[in-house]
């Protein structure tokens, strides 16, 4: 691996304002990329391009809105001259008993996790043919391999990512664009503290989490984003359709 490992591609990442679409935009700009980075929220994502310099665009868009996301999609395009990679990282956690989840409730964790990818892949798809070319990775789960309780939204939505994954490999692939899923475990993001940092005792909480895991463990952000990148790259040049599980050891799938 190298510092140029990514040089001069031009990356789309979803969800890039914090957790691991922010890691991922981080490692693909010191890796040479350029990136345009879409988040709803403005004021982190704005940030998080600041950071980053010449080499990042940011562009508010919440991935569940068709027109946004095809607008967004267009603009950062237009900015990076055209689109090599796409990075599906935006997505939302609903933990509650089935019956405790609201018509309203489940939609929105399927519009958010299932649906925004989609529409993404959708819009990046024509810019992707145009380059010769490209790769796509969705951030799905272990969830989506491994069920876990009071969080069937969540389940359902992962696991549909990554079949809609497989599915638009073996579309994709005559135009010469790689499709991959990740499936992420524990990592310690702000979505995930959500998780244990509301229980009453969330030091215990956290560590029933870790113990569902081989490693004992939480992962930090630059973990799963090696996965992604690698995914991204040439260096996984024969690999499409697949689900990677960068899980700490808690699917064994």
């Amino acid at each position: 691996m190298t510092a140029t490992e990514h040089r001069d591609r031009r990356f789309v990442i979803t969800g890039a304002a914090s957790g691991i679409g922010l890691a991922v935009a981080r490692m693909a700009v010191a890796r040479g990329a350029q990136v345009g980075l879409m988040d709803r929220d403005a004021a982190a994502l704005g940030a998080a391009a600041d950071a980053l310099g010449t080499a990042a665009c940011a562009i508010v868009c919440d991935v569940s809105d068709a027109a946004a996301v095809g607008a967004a999609v267009a603009q950062a395009a237009g900015w990076l001259g055209g689109v090599d990679a796409v990075v599906n990282c935006a997505g939302i956690d609903l933990l509650a008993p089935l019956e405790a989840v609201g018509d309203a409730d489940w939609a929105r964790v399927l519009a958010v996790n299932l649906t925004g990818p989609m529409l993404v892949c959708r819009a990046a798809l024509p810019h992707l043919r145009q380059a010769g070319g490209g790769t796509i990775v969705n951030v799905a789960s272990a969830a989506g391999l491994s069920p876990l309780p009071n969080r069937t939204a969540y389940c359902a939505a992962k696991a549909g990512v990554i079949m809609f994954g497989k599915a638009l490999s073996i579309e994709a692939a005559p135009d010469g664009i790689r499709v991959n899923a990740v499936c992420p475990g524990a990592v310690d993001t702000p979505l995930f503290r959500t998780s244990y940092e509301s229980s009453d005792v969330p030091e215990q909480a956290l560590e029933h989490i870790r113990q569902r895991y081989a490693l004992r463990r939480v992962a930090a952000p630059e973990e799963l984003a090696e996965a992604i990148l690698y995914l991204s790259g040439q260096r996984s040049s024969y690999i499409t359709g697949t689900a990677l599980a960068v899980d700490g050891g808690r699917t064994f799938h």
